[in-house]
C-alpha cells in the first residue's frame, strides 16, 4: 500500500528510469546527482525533504545510495515503486562493473589506465564537497550546527562509537525539530 501523505505521484517506470539515469551519471557518487534529479530538475523533493530523506538512509544500516533509493521510491510509488528504484539504481551499475572488471583484468596494468584513475578520484572527491556545500543551505539556524559539533566532537575528536554519539544525540535532534515545527 503507498503512503498516504504524498501529493505526487510518480509511476514506478518513472522511478526506475531516473535512478538508472542517476547511477550512470554518478561517477563519485549517487548523493550529488540525486539531489542534483530530485531536487532541482525534476522538483519531486524540497531541499528539507531531500535532507530529512539523506539523513534517514544515513543512519540505516547498508549503503545510503540503496537506501535513499529505496526510501524515494516509497515515498513516490509505496512498495512497488521502492522496487522500481532499488532495481533503477543497481541494475545498470552492476552491469557496467561487470565489463570495467573484465577490461581492468585486460588492461590495468597500462599507466594510462592508472592516470584515468587517478584523475576519476579527483573529481569524486569534487563531486562530493559539491553535495556537502549545497547541504549546508539546509542548516539555516543554529541548531542543526549544534548537533553536526557535538557528532564531529563525539566520532572524530573523541573516537566514541559513531552509533553510540547518533543514539545519545537523535532523540534530542527529533525533539528540537518537532519543536521547532511547531512553533
Amino acid at each position: 500500500m503507498p503512503p498516504e501523505s504524498p501529493e505526487l505521484r510518480v509511476g514506478a517506470l518513472e522511478l526506475f528510469l531516473a535512478f538508472t539515469r542517476i547511477t550512470l551519471s554518478s561517477f563519485g557518487g549517487a548523493l550529488f546527482w540525486s539531489h542534483r534529479a530530485f531536487v532541482e530538475r525534476q522538483r519531486w523533493l524540497t531541499e528539507q525533504e531531500f535532507a530529512e530523506i539523506l539523513a534517514l538512509a544515513q543512519l540505516l544500516p547498508g549503503a545510503s545510495g540503496v537506501n535513499l533509493a529505496v526510501l524515494v521510491g516509497y515515498r513516490f510509488g509505496g512498495s512497488r515503486g521502492a522496487f522500481a528504484s532499488l532495481a533503477g539504481f543497481l541494475a545498470a551499475p552492476f552491469f557496467v562493473i561487470m565489463v570495467i572488471g573484465m577490461l581492468h583484468q585486460r588492461y590495468g596494468e597500462l599507466p594510462l589506465v592508472h592516470a584515468a584513475l587517478t584523475g576519476m578520484s579527483a573529481v569524486a572527491v569534487g563531486l562530493l564537497l559539491a553535495m556537502g556545500v549545497r547541504m549546508t543551505t539546509v542548516l539555516r539556524t543554529r541548531l542543526p550546527w549544534l548537533f553536526v559539533t557535538l557528532t564531529f566532537v563525539g566520532v572524530g575528536v573523541m573516537r566514541w562509537p559513531f552509533l553510540a554519539v547518533v543514539g545519545a544525540l537523535a532523540p534530542f535532534a527529533i525533539a528540537a525539530s518537532w519543536r521547532g515545527r511547531q512553533a
